[in-house]
């Protein structure tokens, strides 16, 4: 099932760094397992990006002693700082029998809804977005999150697929689904179309 919360732990490494960042990174997490969490890379190669599932707030702690080993570690490599967010679970439209899609590849997509048409947008998205995904086969999982902690707020879908993600993006350029993009800019989206942004990762074990 998946987990009540999700820290998103994203940075940009220097050209060139990234296969030994993942490595250092990696050996840090073998030495302080968290179960489920995960690292990705970016298909550009140069932004890592950990998704770590966390089932309480008492587990904030423990996570932060070893963000600071991994500034230790791996900092001189970088030319971003780590960027976090903590999200919390809110529905899941496909769910996965883990904390986190055990897929080769996953997808954020992200809008700040203007928070009047909250509760409007809810009902919305569920005949309109979650209809898609679920009739959707390349969508593995599908599960939506709102940010608890971030510098940008809003809703937040964790996707999961295992097919190229050229066939996956299919589902989300066809016409009917850039129909509903326009329906939540017109209407929900803090900034309109424009404030939709989706970025898709790969698993670094893979």
């Amino acid at each position: 099932m998946s987990a009540s919360l999700l820290i998103l732990n994203e940075v940009r490494v220097a050209p060139g760094k990234l296969e030994d960042v993942l490595a250092r990174w990696s050996e840090l997490n073998q030495k302080d397992p968290v179960a489920g969490r995960t690292l990705f890379r970016s298909p550009d190669g140069d932004t890592v990006l950990e998704i770590t599932p966390v089932q309480d707030f008492s587990e904030l702690e423990a996570l932060s002693s070893g963000w600071r080993n991994l500034w230790d570690t791996i900092s001189a490599d970088l030319v971003t700082d780590f960027r976090r967010q903590l999200l919390e679970f809110v529905e899941a439209p496909k769910d996965t029998a883990d904390p986190l899609p055990q897929t080769p590849y996953v997808q954020l997509r992200y809008i700040e809804v203007k928070p009047g048409e909250y509760t409007a947008y809810r009902e919305w998205r569920e005949n309109t977005i979650f209809d898609v995904v679920r009739r959707a086969e390349p969508v593995t999982t599908f599960l939506a999150y709102h940010t608890l902690l971030s510098t940008q707020p809003g809703v937040m879908f964790v996707a999961g697929f295992e097919c190229e993600p050229e066939e996956y993006q299919k589902t989300f350029t066809s016409p009917e689904y850039q129909g509903i993009v326009q329906q939540a800019g017109n209407r929900f989206i803090v900034g309109g179309e424009s404030g939709l942004y989706t970025r898709v990762y790969q698993r670094a074990d893979v």
